[in-house]
């Protein structure tokens, strides 16, 4: 380049980049900031030389480009470039879109600059990529790009409507990545298969893009922390179906919407917590269906909602807490089928109307509650009777030792059951109900055997029955009469001796065959408690 050519702003630039001293081109008098006159207008030529060499360093300097307050005419454009010294422009204008693509570079900072896009794919950064507070239309392109330190998306407002704002599929950051402090995003951001050391932040942000996904994050893999919290708002999908998180997933009071699925972190493998918590809230559906989450799912105080359909989609969990108590009753259905827990907190204040709950599996429940009102949280369930979840359900009353819960559960599920029978199959579930509580009321069946004793003993009172032998016999008793014919085994040698006739001959055979059901089903509620002991 002919230095003779440079303008006295160039000129300054081209002196002080062996020094790396900062070049500021700003006015003095604040009124004049909006003025980009020729003593602030600098070439993109001019910086693209120094920055591929074409003047070289002083011994016992560090080069470096620093320029503040410029306005940036033709093309930044550094593709395939190998630069090795850091670029630094602070509140810069650049009119055309800086091209970075498959350069290889030190740390970048295009900080609090305007400029229409930015071209970074398939770049390598061995510093810091720093565009803090800018302001960047029709997108920034970061496919495939690999950062050795930050990447800071800080207060950035990307404004692409029809496309993506952020295009970073398969981006490598190895320290955090920054989209906080009043970012905003308007099109699409886009993160599919993007692998980040540290921590990824969008503290604060709003995305919005209703045609579509307001963040596409499938397949990330985030080595620690995510925090999509403090007042992040996304109009359009998140989705994170597939991601990997190292650390916890924060959406602490953060508010999602969008017509459909809101939330889909199908499959997504979080090492510690997931918190949906503290003013959550999501218009749409929240799907975690597959997810795998190493300590607690938790949705105190959220506020879910989609009246239309599934509010939120937990099937297949596996977590080992699930904390679902929500600020107010969740609207739409929550679907907890064949989901794995260790410990289901919730709140029947705030139950869902509509539940899933085939194949859900539970070691504690907490509150336990008594069985009644856990029979009411069953009967939710969309698909009408399923038999896993009374199941499921007697299975923890029994293991905290509440045995008369789980009789109430079992008891109920027959009821529920036969409620689903044909009407023959009803009846003799109705007299198995009123008789011996489907074998889960013995003290029933004691009762009935006790009436029976004290009927059979009026009646053979009355009438006394034949002998069958005339030799010597016992005297008749009605009482132990009775009382023999009854028990299923032994005898105390009553039935043997004396025979009724006709009609008492049929009492008497009711009575056997009656006192063989009942004494087994007093006996069987009797092993159980045995066993209980």
């Amino acid at each position: 380049m002919d230095v003779s050519d440079l303008t006295p702003a160039e000129r300054r630039v081209w002196d002080a980049f062996p020094s790396g001293e900062l070049v500021d081109l700003t006015p003095l008098d604040a009124a004049q900031t909006d003025q980009w006159g020729p003593h602030r207008r600098v070439r993109a030529a001019v910086l693209v030389a120094l920055l591929t060499g074409a003047r070289g360093s002083e011994p016992g300097q560090v080069p470096k480009l620093q320029l503040r307050g410029a306005y940036v005419t033709g093309s930044l454009d550094l593709g395939h470039a190998h630069v090795g010294v850091p670029m630094m422009l602070t509140e810069c204008v650049l009119a055309e879109q800086p091209r970075l693509y498959w350069a290889q570079l030190q740390t970048v900072q295009l900080v609090q600059c305007q400029m229409p896009g930015l071209d970074a794919s398939g770049a390598r950064v061995d510093g810091h990529l720093w565009l803090a507070g800018s302001v960047i239309t029709s997108g920034v392109l970061l496919d495939g790009a690999h950062v050795g330190g930050i990447l800071s998306l800080t207060g950035v407002q990307l404004t692409n409507p029809a496309g993506e704002s952020l295009l970073a599929d398969r981006l490598q950051v190895e320290a955090n990545v920054y989209c906080d402090q009043g970012f905003l995003a308007e099109g699409e951001v886009r993160l599919p298969g993007a692998r980040i050391g540290g921590q990824l932040i969008f503290r604060g942000a709003t995305l919005r893009n209703s045609g579509g996904p307001a963040l596409y994050a499938s397949r990330l893999d985030v080595g620690a922390n995510v925090f999509c919290d403090n007042g992040f708002t996304a109009e359009g999908e998140v989705r994170l179906r597939g991601a990997r998180v190292g650390g916890y997933l924060s959406l602490v009071d953060a508010r999602l919407n969008h017509r459909g699925r809101a939330l889909d972190a199908d499959d997504l493998v979080v090492d510690i917590d997931v918190y949906c918590s503290s003013g959550f809230t999501c218009r749409g559906e929240a799907s975690f269906a597959g997810a795998k989450i190493g300590g607690q799912l938790s949705f105190k105080g959220a506020r879910l909602a989609n009246p239309a359909g599934t509010a939120l989609n937990v099937q297949r969990l596996s977590a080992e807490e699930l904390l679902l108590r929500p600020a107010v009753p969740v609207e739409g259905v929550v679907d907890l089928s064949y989901a794995k827990i260790a410990l289901l907190r919730d709140d029947p204040d705030t139950w869902a109307s509509s539940l899933q709950l085939d194949g859900l599996a539970y070691e504690t429940l907490e509150p336990p509650l008594d069985a009644q009102k856990r029979l009411e949280w069953i009967r939710r369930d969309k698909d009408g009777y399923q038999p896993q979840p009374y199941e499921r359900l007697s299975a923890t009353y029994r293991t905290i030792g509440l045995d008369a819960d789980t009789r109430a559960v079992l008891l109920a599920k027959q009821r529920d059951r036969r409620a689903t029978q044909p009407w023959h199959h009803r009846i003799f579930g109705y007299l198995q109900d009123v008789l011996v509580g489907y074998g889960y009321k013995p003290f029933r069946a004691l009762a009935w055997l006790a009436a029976l004793q004290v009927a059979g003993t009026i009646l053979f009172t009355i009438e006394k029955p034949g002998i069958l032998d005339d030799g010597h016999h016992p005297h008749f008793n009605a009482f132990f009469y009775t009382l023999d014919l009854l028990l299923p085994i032994g005898s105390l040698g009553q039935e043997t001796v004396f025979a009724p006739e006709g009609p008492y001959q049929v009492a008497a055979n009711i009575l056997v065959a009656a006192g063989l059901l009942l004494g087994l089903t007093v006996a069987a509620g009797a092993t159980r408690a045995l066993s209980r002991e």
